[in-house]
């Protein structure tokens, strides 16, 4: 054996690598940093969503769900440092799926059990169960998806299912809620496990969920001051009230899925009319 560990192939091994000349050996001995910083800022991502369970076993949820805002925020910032620095790689998406599956599925399922679906006993878990494979399933169809080179490019613009991130977000109102009064006992955690396995059901669904990616990465001009004013509103609201902040979120983001379900209706009869597409997600 020549190496302890065996050598870090960004995007698998390739053939040319095995029978190419000294040359081209050598060359792959260095992989550029470009190619490992996304990769960290993902394992600090699931860092931050494992010591959030720790916080919820302590009864600090508070601690809990900050982990798990900021689990959010760096899974935001792997992908996008990836595309800036062109670090972007198979090993890359396959850890920041991982990172989704524990980040926004094991963790949330693990601290709304702790806070709550621990009262509705077998129900509860099987609700925490459920929500977790939901989940997986999601994020592994996700993955089938992205490969889909017959997808209308109008359809790429939606999310089939609610995404992990969303889902998360939602599952854990009861939490939010905890902190503004919400008293838990057998039978809100009952409730709770239905509303739980509801989520589930929803990330595996075929809903369309508008993903905000047609925006593009430029904006009107007009529009950069009250932008820059919006981002730091709601920064402040949640800084200051955090759970009435969250509360209202989550709230809002199921209010808006009739309404992403309405926009791609419209968008698939468009298409339909002008016969540029299926009309059915997925």
């Amino acid at each position: 054996m020549d190496d302890a560990f065996p050598p870090f192939e960004p995007d698998g091994p390739k053939n040319e690598r095995e029978n190419g000349d000294e040359a081209t050996r050598r060359r792959l001995r260095e992989v550029p940093l470009r190619f490992v910083l996304p990769n960290i800022i993902t394992v600090l991502a699931i860092c931050a969503g494992l010591s959030a369970v720790r916080m919820a076993f302590e009864q600090r949820f508070d601690a809990a769900i900050g982990l798990i805002l900021l689990a959010a925020v760096l899974d935001g910032l792997d992908g996008r440092m990836a595309r800036l620095v062109k670090g972007t790689s198979r090993f890359g998406a396959e850890m920041d799926s991982l990172a989704d599956a524990v980040n926004f599925g094991v963790v949330p399922a693990l601290v709304l059990y702790i806070f709550v679906l621990d009262e509705a006993a077998q129900f509860g878990w099987i609700a925490a169960l459920l929500y977790v494979i939901a989940c997986t399933l999601r994020l592994a169809r996700f993955n089938v998806m992205a490969g889909d080179v017959n997808r209308p490019k109008w359809q790429q613009g939606y999310f089939v299912g609610v995404p992990a991130p969303g889902a998360a977000l939602v599952v854990l109102l009861p939490v939010y809620l905890g902190f503004l009064g919400f008293s838990p006992d057998w039978f809100t955690a009952s409730m709770v496990s239905l509303y739980t396995i509801v989520i589930a059901f929803l990330m595996v669904s075929n809903l369309p969920v508008w993903s905000g990616k047609t925006l593009g990465a430029r904006i009107p001009r007009t529009a950069v001051m009250p932008l820059i004013l919006t981002i730091v509103l709601y920064v402040a609201a949640l800084a200051n009230f955090t759970w009435l902040t969250l509360t209202f979120s989550a709230l809002a983001y199921l209010a808006f899925l009739p309404f992403s379900l309405r926009l791609w209706r419209r968008q698939a009869h468009r298409h339909s009319t002008s016969g540029s597409g299926p009309s059915q997600p997925g």
